[in-house]
């Protein structure tokens, strides 16, 4: 899924682009501000490290222009937004980001611009005399968490479809909460002991003199442009207001059209406006996993009317689309904007509610999925009476799936001698700690099978398990009223294919690194094995369990029996 992330319009890549750019900056002066609890020293050396590189001419080019492309392009998506109803995360990003340029506006004239107008030397005492224990200080605090809080909700709405991001979430929330905490306190500190330094005259007159401490001609000078600046600003800010408004009053005066929703209402909608936008502005259900940008094609429509009256496909949308294999009358409701009366098919379906087939919305979660078939089974039931074979499938399910459910498990689906587990938890290291401790009731509970079977006389049943932890969808497929709950995606894929590659490997399960590591459980890397799986570029690493039975007095199973969920 890792190309999918660059997926989108070419101002789409552009803002993320320069987003990125604005966010490593930030994130290189709040590490600038987080080392001064190191020492002073440490502050200047990361300092001139930093200014060397932004106020080159290359590095003043290219973050100037990142913050020029970031602000036109996501007010330009402002502008052109034709309703306002949107996640709550998505409301905040947007109001935080509004917020930004005027407070940044006083950080930019007095350090950048004095620099560049007065000459003025701006080390970090410069700053702190200057806003210390005054209401800019406050602003100056209130600017760093804005901006921060508003480049980590857009990270996580870019990347929150990847398998990393939410296998590394929990360490990115600890830096994220971590990083702007110790920024301040460094601040508040050096703050503090500069301000006692300068309560002595003799130490106020050496460090003006150092910094080159403005004088009051200075001052007005950095407030006009100050001044300059805001009204700017506020001028860019009204003007894209205005401009929304425009957009919204001309698509009132013009004639509207109409979307039929199939198994769902009919619809008055402005012309221009993309079918998401009218599904949500009308209150719709209408999924869109990615936020409408045009990545993960969970907004997708089938158009049964009007196709032939739509706009092309963009070279973005179709390279999406043929991503999932879509039908030539598939688009993604996120990027087409009807102009005549269009009747749409939502692939997938927020409520779970439809008459027809492939309606029902998928639920994302990352979950640990676990295959199991049964070892030989058309050659030990060659010649046997129906009866005999169904007796000893129940007999064996019976045996086997106790231990699933006891563990958290739910057998999603039996496929003749095998069947198919996924193990729903709140989090993706108790799925995976679930599916371990499954494998060992398994493990114990066909042993104890095998040894009824051998009293009886009968040869002992022989297993493969694959254990694979990874993004998966949930949700009703199949026809409409005999559609049974489901999951899928490459996570399932991968977990099959695992138990596939038991039995040339010689071994009873194959449990991948993704579901070890989720589960919080070291293995040492010579005793995993590097498997090609079909469908998958990457070689994927997995940990070969030969005897089950023996699991529970292994390493393996008592760091995940003890160690707290």
């Amino acid at each position: 899924m890792a190309h999918a992330i660059w997926r989108g319009s070419l101002g789409t890549r552009i803002r993320i682009a320069s987003g990125l750019i604005l966010m490593i900056y930030l994130a290189l002066h709040i590490l600038n501000l987080a080392v001064v609890l190191i020492s002073p020293a440490a502050y200047d050396a990361v300092q001139d490290a930093r200014l060397w590189v932004i106020r080159s001419d290359v590095g003043t080019a290219v973050v100037g222009a990142a913050m020029a492309a970031h602000v036109v392009l996501s007010l330009g998506k402002v502008i052109v937004a034709r309703t306002f109803r949107m996640p709550l995360a998505q409301w905040v990003q947007v109001l935080l980001g509004l917020a930004i340029p005027i407070l940044l506006i006083d950080h930019l004239i007095y350090i950048r611009g004095a620099h560049e107008m007065l000459g003025v030397n701006t080390m970090f005492g410069y700053v702190t005399r200057l806003i210390w224990d005054t209401s800019d200080g406050w602003g100056q605090a209130a600017l760093l968490l804005i901006a921060w809080v508003h480049g980590c909700i857009g990270l996580h709405m870019w990347l929150r479809l990847t398998d990393w991001w939410h296998r590394a979430m929990p360490w990115l929330i600890g830096v994220a909460v971590v990083l702007p905490v110790l920024a301040l306190l460094g601040f508040v500190t050096f703050a503090r002991a500069i301000d006692g330094l300068l309560s002595n005259p003799r130490g106020e007159e050496v460090a003006y003199a150092a910094w080159n401490w403005p004088d009051a001609d200075g001052f007005a000078q950095l407030a006009a442009a100050s001044d300059a600046a805001t009204l700017v600003v506020w001028a860019v800010l009204g003007a894209a207001v205005a401009a929304f408004l425009a957009r919204r009053i001309i698509a009132a005066i013009a004639r509207p059209i109409r979307i039929h929703y199939v198994d769902g209402p009919s619809v008055r909608a402005p012309r221009g406006q993309t079918i998401l936008e009218t599904s949500q502005s009308s209150g719709v259900p209408h999924t869109a996993l990615c936020g409408g940008r045009g990545r993960c094609t969970t907004c997708r429509v089938i158009i049964e009317e009007g196709l032939d009256d739509l706009p092309p496909p963009s070279e973005a949308e179709a390279r999406s689309l043929a991503a999932v294999g879509a039908p030539p009358n598939a688009r993604l409701a996120c990027q087409v904007r009807p102009r005549t009366n269009v009747r749409v098919f939502r692939v997938f379906d927020r409520d779970g509610k439809r008459s027809r087939a492939h309606a029902s919305q998928g639920k994302e979660a990352q979950l640990a999925v676990l295959f199991l078939d049964m070892r030989g089974f058309t050659a030990r039931t060659d010649g046997q009476l129906p009866y005999d074979v169904v007796h000893l499938l129940n007999r064996f399910f019976d045996e086997i799936v106790p231990p699933i459910n006891a563990a958290g498990g739910t057998v999603d689906k039996y496929m003749g001698d095998g069947l198919m587990a996924v193990f729903e938890t709140a989090t993706a290291k108790a799925s995976a700690r679930a599916a371990l401790r499954a494998v060992e009731g398994i493990g114990a509970a066909l042993a104890a099978f095998n040894a009824r079977l051998a009293a009886e006389g009968s040869a002992p049943v022989a297993i493969g398990i694959g254990v694979h932890l990874g993004n998966v969808v949930l949700g009703e497929i199949g026809a409409a009223g005999q559609a049974p709950r489901t999951l899928i995606g490459d996570t399932v894929n991968i977990a099959s294919r695992l138990e596939s590659e038991t039995k040339p490997r010689s071994a009873q399960a194959l449990i991948s690194v993704d579901t070890l590591h989720a589960a919080g459980v070291a293995v040492p890397d010579a005793a995993l094995i590097s498997l090609t799986l079909r469908g998958r570029e990457a070689p994927l690493a997995a940990l070969p369990l030969s005897d089950l039975s023996r699991m529970k007095d292994a390493t393996l199973t008592s760091k995940i029996t003890t160690a707290p969920a």
